[in-house]
């Protein structure tokens, strides 16, 4: 599967921007999608990941609460919206896609996923 995300942008504090991620060349209903958010300063950080079905999300504690990951598999598409945004949400974000349709044990590390799209960038001002 090729993964695109896109959505970034220049947001100010306590905005709200949606992210989606739109996979192609294999029916996304077959993976479950997360995303990750990495900065200079840092390595790829776990945001939220959802199973193949879409009944099971696990988020990072840092972003409960706010964000909100959902998929439409009619539309081949994972959302992450994004509420009550943060200047510490600056990133960019990527999504990931591995191939399996339990609704168990999600990744929440890089190396679980196989396919990685191209990251959009999220800049939040204060």
């Amino acid at each position: 599967v090729q993964l695109q995300a896109s959505g970034g942008g220049l947001v100010q504090a306590a905005d709200s921007l949606r992210l989606p991620c739109t996979g192609s060349r294999d029916p996304l209903a077959n993976y479950q999608v997360g995303w990750f958010r990495q900065d200079p300063g840092t390595g790829r950080e776990f945001v939220a990941v959802i199973s193949s079905s879409g009944r099971a999300t696990e988020y990072t504690d840092s972003v409960k609460g706010r964000f909100t990951i959902s998929r439409d598999n009619a539309k081949n598409t994972v959302y992450l919206q994004m509420n009550n945004l943060k200047p510490e949400d600056t990133a960019v974000y990527l999504c990931a896609a591995d191939k399996t349709t339990l609704d168990y044990g999600l990744g929440h590390t890089h190396y679980e996923f196989g396919h990685w799209g191209q990251g959009t960038l999220v800049t939040v001002s204060s």
